[in-house]
């Protein structure tokens, strides 16, 4: 593992790492796919262990992509997938898993999630997450695109209480959840997983994250990850075909960003000062 690797922990206990890689839009252009294959071996080798996927992602493609980078080392991954919400009533929740886990090419997932919320009732997709759990199909389950009343919702569910994830979007430009659903899965060890965390490269042609990447000399990409790392209990998974990129990222962990900087960026990207709706891409 990286010695400067962060970690976010799981209501359990169990420590994952804190910067991971996704995979959405991975696996779709064919003359893509090994420089996506080599991204995922590198972040893995770098301590990235933290593989994120899904079965929307190409309609599967990117989950056997994923499959492919990392046979022979399923191991040494956290795997993290999610299932439609059409897909997740109490019996479809169990096939999609297994159509995922055919084509990851492994017996269970780390971290299996309702990728967003749907007309199934929770009840039904609790009591097949569960199943699965039970069957080692997958070891933990969570949630995606939960606001803070759908995860009161969810904790008043059977087995709602075993909820060990919640992947929203979050970056430097997009900060409601600070208001009130990420202290609320703070204080349960609930983690926020933040997918987008450089807003798909839109934020790093701001004129402020610029200039402070350049005091720090770092990339605009390394402080808007230091950013969301800094953090508690959050886990960044930014996604990124290129070798170059995953070593990018994993240099922003040795940043030091000093106090006069974070509160430039504050005021470049204002925290929220009430409750906002839940964005999401």
């Amino acid at each position: 593992m990286h010695a400067d690797m962060p970690y976010a922990s799981l209501p359990s206990g169990e420590e994952i790492p804190a910067l991971g890689i996704g995979t959405w839009k991975m696996g779709e252009v064919a003359d893509e796919r090994p420089n996506e294959i080599a991204a995922i071996r590198a972040a893995v080798d770098k301590g990235m262990t933290l593989v994120d996927t899904a079965e929307m992602y190409g309609e599967g493609a990117a989950e056997e992509l994923a499959g492919e980078a990392i046979r022979g080392r399923r191991d040494d991954v956290f795997l993290v997938s999610k299932v439609y919400p059409w897909n997740a009533s109490q019996k479809g929740v169990i096939a999609a898993c297994e159509h995922s886990l055919k084509r990851l090419g492994t017996d269970r997932l780390d971290l299996y999630l309702l990728h967003w919320r749907g007309d199934h009732p929770l009840s039904e997709t609790v009591a097949g997450l569960e199943a699965l759990k039970s069957a080692g199909k997958m070891r933990h389950w969570g949630v995606s695109n939960f606001d803070v009343e759908d995860m009161q919702e969810l904790m008043n569910v059977p087995g709602g209480e075993n909820c060990a994830a919640n992947q929203v979007l979050y970056n430097l430009s997009r900060r409601g959840i600070e208001y009130d659903l990420l202290p609320w899965c703070q204080e349960r060890r609930i983690a926020i997983m933040a997918y987008s965390p450089i807003e798909q490269g839109r934020l790093l042609r701001h004129p402020e994250l610029i200039r402070i990447a350049k005091t720090n000399q770092a990339t605009p990409a390394q402080v808007a990850l230091a950013f969301v790392l800094e953090r508690d209990n959050v886990v960044a998974i930014p996604k990124t075909g290129r070798v170059a990129r995953v070593e990018e990222n994993i240099g922003g962990l040795e940043l030091d960003i000093s106090d006069a900087d974070w509160a430039a960026l504050d005021a470049a990207f204002p925290p929220p000062q009430r409750k906002q709706p839940l964005e999401m891409l």
